[in-house]
């Protein structure tokens, strides 16, 4: 199990690079749906923001259990995220 600061940078660089690649998709390839793009930026943003503050308020006592599931729900959210961005066409 990593510590909480290397899971915060972590998250901070999928998180990252989920943006980048939105607003480089939103900027530079034609026929892009902007109002979706930007929308799907301010779910990303919101995202590292969420699981974030999951990991500075752990629970005690079953820390194994509550990575687990911290995993797997970034995980998933992640996928979707992906998914949206293979959407965005107009």
């Amino acid at each position: 199990m990593a510590n909480r600061r290397s899971l915060k940078k972590q998250v901070n660089s999928i998180a990252g690079q989920l943006f980048c690649e939105c607003l480089v998709y939103n900027l530079y390839v034609p026929g892009t749906d902007k109002e979706k793009a930007d929308q799907l930026m301010g779910r990303i943003l919101n995202l590292q923001n969420d699981f974030i503050s999951r990991i500075s308020h752990t629970e005690s006592g079953n820390a194994k259990g509550f990575y687990k599931k911290f995993r797997e729900d970034f995980n998933k959210q992640v996928e979707e995220v992906i998914d949206a961005m293979g959407k965005l066409d107009a």
